[in-house]
């Protein structure tokens, strides 16, 4: 059980999961880019998680509407369900804070697949005081997005995926929230958004096969929690590029490698220095930040942010990963993720196995934080992934 005054939960639960440091003036440099629902970016399934978050251009599977949509329609089996649990900061022995994943996939015909995913994260029983440490009440604030994708091979080797997405986040349970300036009601938010992706396969000869994928997620209306047209918060819109390289050595035994680059398509915060302002180009306040379009900001996030070019570097995160298979049966996986300190520090190993038998399969994944800048939720924490996949009939 946690307690916490109103005004910090909102901000814990309202905010960026993976801590982040406060700014000071040793942190100038540090701009990180904070949106509503981060859960949208979390690996969803013990296989990409076991191979440091990469995705995009990954062998299509159950969880392909969180990498990359269009990998359904070339995926093999006739249909499909999988299922993750991942607990949340147990590296802080909190027991009751989990992400769970449930998706599906229906091969329509040779040329095109259906799927459907639902994602769901709880932060268990929080207690609210006032200001004064009185109680106020037990919040149970939770979110949650269900999509819909249809994927469509365009010629033998090209796809194009499309999906629809419904998410609500109630972090609140509409609660209002006080602090020195007054009282803000606030409510469950809800929105939609859209996802597109590409996907090229090409088999060279019997042993070797490569991929590249492009995928733009979550792009959607904003989040709001309040009435304040001026306090809304961007969703995660995200642009994923990579590739993948497989190498079958014989009858038996598989390897490929894989890498993405990953970068929001939020508009890069203003900030401040040493107390003089050093606006971003197109946002000279936090206000006018809030106002910003979401078309907009997807494309002022390649240009926009306060310390040039070198600044927008920074915001591309990379992962690369390795898997064997042996005889498609037992495989092993690791990976690593970089994301520069100065927009989070996320930086890690993952490991991963899994297994496959008959019509199923499990999945299992641990990361292993090798910097100390920030903080993650996942730390030191076991991943589990089960899945059923029905092979087609002849």
């Amino acid at each position: 059980m946690k307690r916490l005054s109103l005004l910090a939960a909102f901000a814990l639960v309202g905010g960026s999961m993976f801590a982040q440091s406060t700014w000071t003036g040793q942190d100038a440099n540090k701009n990180y880019i904070s949106t509503g629902m981060p859960i949208l970016t979390i690996s969803p399934d013990g296989i990409s998680s076991g191979m440091g978050d990469v995705g995009v251009a990954t062998t299509p599977d159950a969880y392909s509407s969180h990498w990359n949509n269009a990998k359904f329609a070339f995926i093999q089996d006739a249909a499909g369900i999988s299922t993750t649990y991942t607990p949340w900061l147990r590296n802080l022995h909190v027991g009751d804070m989990n992400l769970l994943y449930l998706g599906g996939y229906y091969r329509i015909n040779s040329r095109s697949a259906a799927a459907a995913s639902l994602t769901y994260f709880t932060l268990g029983d929080i207690d609210m005081t006032d200001i004064e440490g009185n109680m106020v009440s037990t919040m149970h604030p939770n979110e949650f997005a269900f999509d819909a994708t249809y994927a469509l091979k365009l010629s033998d080797n090209l796809s194009l995926g499309a999906t629809g997405r419904f998410m609500r986040s109630d972090l609140t349970n509409g609660q209002t929230i006080s602090d020195g300036s007054g009282h803000t009601e606030t409510h469950a938010a809800n929105s939609l958004a859209a996802d597109i992706g590409l996907y090229y396969q090409n088999t060279v000869d019997k042993q070797q096969e490569f991929a590249l994928g492009a995928f733009i997620s979550n792009l959607g209306a904003k989040l709001s929690y309040s009435d304040d047209d001026n306090d809304k918060e961007f969703l995660p819109a995200n642009l994923r590029l990579g590739g993948r390289y497989t190498n079958r050595l014989d009858d038996y035994n598989k390897i490929s490698v894989m890498l993405d680059a990953n970068k929001l398509l939020v508009p890069t915060p203003p900030y401040t220095k040493d107390g003089v302002d050093h606006p971003s180009r197109f946002a000279n306040n936090w206000s006018e930040y809030n106002n910003i379009g979401v078309v907009q900001g997807a494309f002022q996030s390649f240009y926009d942010a306060p310390g040039g070019m070198s600044e927008e570097l920074q915001e591309i995160q990379l992962s690369v990963g390795a898997e064997y298979w042996y005889a498609e049966t037992f495989a092993v996986r690791a990976g690593y993720f970089y994301e520069h300190a100065n927009k989070g520090g996320r930086q890690y190993a993952t490991i991963g196995v899994g297994l496959r038998y008959s019509y199923f399969s499990g999945d299992f994944s641990y990361l292993v934080p090798t910097t100390t800048i920030a903080t993650n939720p996942l730390s030191n924490t076991m991943r589990i992934s089960i899945g059923l996949d029905l092979k087609p009939t002849k």
